[in-house]
């Protein structure tokens, strides 16, 4: 699964009718719904939209026939593995009808588009892990954890010998950066995973 590094927009006209599209990354349904709302342009004819987070999703079609706005959308981000993407296309009617059909791929196509122009970030899938650590191999396995692709430090909380580290992890790697920070101090560190 992929989401988007910055939003990205594609416009064409079909027809005599612009279309166009504004994609961006969301982490969450409320920033979704946001995104939709701060995206749509209210002189325009239509602002349709689709957004997927998670198992989450919804899709509109904002006035124009059943089926053939939003779910095109929605079908674009699915077929393209995006996840945590919400996306508006917005369409000035031109004066020609585009029918069923014609709405679906109107709609579809430009959403696809604008995501094929998008920067793609892979989504890694992550865990929290506890570290415990003495003071003497604090430093090094702070800065050897920070220098793990994927791994963040979400809190540090310092107990009487040392701290307690909550980090987030990618979910492949975890068993091996466990080790990782077991080798590294010798043993005195302790890593707990979930299981």
């Amino acid at each position: 699964m992929f989401s988007i590094e910055q939003p990205a927009t594609f416009g064409q006209e079909i027809k005599k009718s612009r279309f166009l599209a504004v994609a961006g990354p969301v982490p969450t349904e409320e920033a979704a719904r946001q995104f939709v709302t701060a995206h749509s342009v209210l002189e325009a004819n239509h602002n349709c939209w689709a957004w997927r987070v998670g198992d989450n999703y919804r899709f509109s079609d904002d006035g124009e026939p059943s089926g053939t706005a939003g779910k095109p959308i929605l079908q674009s981000l699915d077929g393209q593995s995006f996840d945590n993407v919400a996306i508006v296309v917005t369409r000035w009617f031109g004066g020609i009808l585009l029918g069923s059909g014609g709405l679906m791929r109107a709609y579809g196509g430009t959403a696809s588009a604008c995501l094929r122009a998008a920067i793609r970030i892979p989504i890694v899938v992550t865990v929290e892990a506890t570290v415990t650590c003495g003071f003497s191999d604090l430093a090094l396995v702070q800065a050897r954890l920070a220098a793990s692709p994927g791994v963040r430090i979400l809190h540090d909380n310092f107990i009487a010998n040392g701290a307690e580290l909550t980090v987030a992890v990618p979910e492949v790697e975890a068993s091996s950066i466990a080790r990782m920070i077991t080798d590294l101090s010798s043993g005195r560190a302790t890593v707990l995973l979930p299981d």
